[in-house]
């Protein structure tokens, strides 16, 4: 259901483009809908908390605690939950890469935003920006299967295209709406029919029915509700890429996507080459180096042909990112109406081998983790 509503929105999106419009980002009606819901669903956790407390204050040295105490540890869970930097991967800070970081700078100033805190580099072919902590500090997480298989313009296109997505009105990924999110889904968490179950659980299951329908309904309709909007964002967010690393390299961007899978495959070929020759007993760290080079050139062999194959299947079989997101097709017609856009942030040789340098640590840590543990992206 949400990928047909993806493609509907996305199609009726492209139509107000095309027709001279443009997508804007102030909050509609089924946006300010939705943050009643969430402040709604942060409100119950309010009351749970409040109601634990009087229990807790009544009842003190008596039973009458022994409800407070359970509708607290109810609460507890539920409260809302603030992300916080990735466990897994290596993090670059500004000091240990100040050339990524200005290049990041650069393009943000395009986007009319600031730059990031922190970059997050981990073994996805995938790339996102989001925010963490308590002040609502910026991180930026860079997939390297996707980075490296990008010419200069179109990573610069990918850092245009997600640090657009900071001013632009996508409440899906807001402090109130997706807070309240994370607390849905772990209310559908506790709530989960059990699998394979006793009578006795059977029972139970029978007692989850209208709690779990009735979370899983309104998760179903904040996904509704704020749809469009994080259509909407996508949309205007590759404008921004354009504008930063052209159209061209916009256009490139998507079609890369279009080949993700086939980035996937080359890196499970590459991995087990080095794994197969660690058992032999030859030396692995020079192969396990070339690993991104390997990828690159596997990705640069692709010829013209495929990527228009992939363009037409896409549009048979709607690809996209995700479930999300608009069709990368409709985004790549979007980015070819208004006609080509030359880039605002270049970047040259030296530059790249600079960032590339800053990069190094990251991308052997990333390579013996896929060695390691395969790759799944």
């Amino acid at each position: 259901m949400r990928r047909a509503l993806a493609r509907r929105h996305g199609e009726r999106l492209l139509a107000e483009v095309t027709t001279g419009g443009t997508p804007s980002p102030g909050r509609d009606a089924p946006a300010l809908l939705a943050q009643a819901i969430a402040l709604g669903v942060h409100g119950v956790t309010l009351a749970l908390t409040a109601g634990g407390i009087w229990w807790v204050v009544s009842g003190w040295g008596g039973a009458g605690m022994v409800p407070g105490l359970f509708l607290l540890a109810l609460a507890w869970p539920l409260r809302p939950r603030l992300p916080g930097l990735p466990e897994e991967g290596p993090l670059l800070h500004r000091a240990e890469a100040p050339e990524l970081y200005a290049l990041i700078d650069e393009v943000a100033r395009v986007a009319g935003t600031r730059g990031v805190d922190v970059i997050a580099v981990d073994a996805e072919a995938n790339a996102a920006v989001t925010t963490y902590g308590v002040r609502g500090r910026r991180l930026l997480v860079l997939g390297l299967p996707l980075w490296e298989i990008l010419t200069p313009r179109q990573r610069i296109a990918l850092l245009g295209h997600e640090l657009g997505h900071y001013g632009h009105g996508d409440v899906r990924h807001g402090l109130v709406v997706g807070t309240a999110y994370r607390s849905l889904t772990t209310w559908r968490y506790y709530f989960t029919p059990i699998a394979g179950p006793t009578p006795g659980e059977m029972v139970v299951n029978l007692f989850y029915v209208v709690p779990y329908s009735l979370i899983q309904g309104v998760l179903m309709l904040l996904d509704q509700l704020t749809l469009r909007a994080a259509q909407r964002a996508e949309y205007l967010a590759d404008s921004v890429a354009a504008r930063a690393g052209s159209t061209e390299a916009a256009v490139g961007l998507m079609d890369r996507l279009l080949v993700a899978d086939s980035a996937a495959a080359a890196l499970r070929i590459e991995a087990n080459r080095v794994r197969a020759a660690r058992r032999g007993g030859r030396r692995t760290e020079d192969r396990e180096g070339e690993l991104w080079e390997h990828l690159a050139a596997r990705m640069d062999a692709i010829p013209e042909h495929e990527y228009e194959r992939r363009r037409r299947a896409g549009v048979l079989r709607g690809h996209s990112v995700d479930s999300t997101h608009p069709p990368t097709h409709l985004r790549r017609e979007c980015l070819l109406v208004g006609g080509s856009v030359p880039a605002a942030v270049a970047v040259d040789g030296d530059r790249e081998r600079r960032i590339a340098a800053e990069l190094a640590d990251a991308r052997g840590t990333v390579a013996r983790k896929i060695v390691r543990d395969g790759f799944d992206g």
